[in-house]
C-alpha cells in the first residue's frame, strides 16, 4: 500500500540510551515524537547539532545528516522515510571505525544481526558505531567539514552493489507516484480528470511485522511499498 508522495512508517521504541549513529545516501528522515523525551545528535558538513525530542516535535533531515538518536526516557517515534523500499534495501551506513568500512564483506560482518543474539549483536554494532561518531566529531572540530570525507567516501562504495535495485525500487515507487501527480495535472490543464475515477481506500490495519531490531530501535513496520 502506497502512501502519499512514497513516504516509508514505522514506529520506533528507541533503545535504552540510544541508536547507533548512521547516514543514509539518498533518502530523507523525519520524526514525529509520540511518547518520551530525548534527543537527536547530528553531523554533517554543516557541523554537529543536538536537537531536543519531546511530545510533538517534528523534526527532518536530509542525506548526508549523520544521526543518533538519544532515550532519556521512553523515546517513541513515528519515523518517516522517503523513497519507501530504499531504506529497506540498504540505504544507511553504520559510522563504524574507518577498519571496518575497508570493504563490504568486513562491514557486512561487522553489522549482522545474528539470529540467537539478535539484541546482543544489535548493541556490539551501535558500540561500534558510537566509537566511529566520537571519532568524527573529534576530527570535526580540528578539521571542519573535510573531516567527513573519508566517511562518505566510504559509504558511497559499501553501497554500489546496491544501486541498480534501488534505482528500480525508486522507479516502482517515489518516482512513480510523482509522475502520476504530473498525468494528474496534465489531465486537469485539459479540463479533464480520468484519474479521479480510480479513487479509492487503502488500509493496513496493523503493523507488517512488530519488534524488528532497527539501528535506532524495536521497529512496528508497515509495507508502504508502492
Amino acid at each position: 500500500m502506497a502512501l502519499p508522495g512514497g513516504v516509508g512508517i514505522s514506529k520506533l521504541t528507541v533503545y535504552d540510551v540510544g541508536g547507533t549513529p548512521h547516514v543514509h545516501l539518498a533518502c530523507s528522515e523525519g520524526y514525529y515524537v509520540l511518547a518520551g523525551d530525548g534527543a537527536v545528535q547530528t553531523l554533517s558538513t554543516k557541523g554537529y547539532a543536538e536537537t531536543p525530542l519531546q511530545v510533538g516535535a517534528v523534526v527532518s533531515f536530509g542525506p548526508g545528516t549523520i544521526h543518533r538518536l538519544l532515550n532519556r526516557g521512553g523515546l517513541q517515534i513515528l519515523a518517516l522515510m522517503s523513497n519507501s523500499g530504499l531504506p529497506e534495501a540498504g540505504d544507511a551506513v553504520m559510522t563504524l571505525p574507518p577498519e571496518y568500512l575497508a570493504d563490504r564483506e568486513t562491514y557486512l560482518k561487522a553489522t549482522a544481526l545474528t539470529d540467537d543474539a539478535r539484541t546482543q549483536s544489535a548493541m556490539a554494532r551501535r558500540d561500534l558505531a558510537v566509537q566511529g561518531f566520537a571519532v568524527l566529531r573529534e576530527r570535526y572540530e580540528s578539521e571542519g567539514p573535510s573531516a567527513l570525507d573519508e566517511f562518505y567516501a566510504a559509504a558511497v562504495r559499501l553501497v554500489q552493489p546496491q544501486l541498480a535495485d534501488w534505482r528500480k525500487r525508486w522507479e516502482q515507487g517515489a518516482r512513480r507516484l510523482a509522475d502520476e501527480t504530473g498525468a494528474a495535472l496534465d489531465a486537469l490543464e485539459a479540463g479533464t480528470a480520468p484519474h479521479l475515477e480510480s479513487a479509492e481506500l487503502h488500509q493496513l490495519p496493523a503493523p507488517t511485522e512488530s519488534g524488528l531490531h532497527g539501528m535506532c530501535g524495536r521497529l512496528d513496520v508497515y509495507d508502504t511499498r508502492a
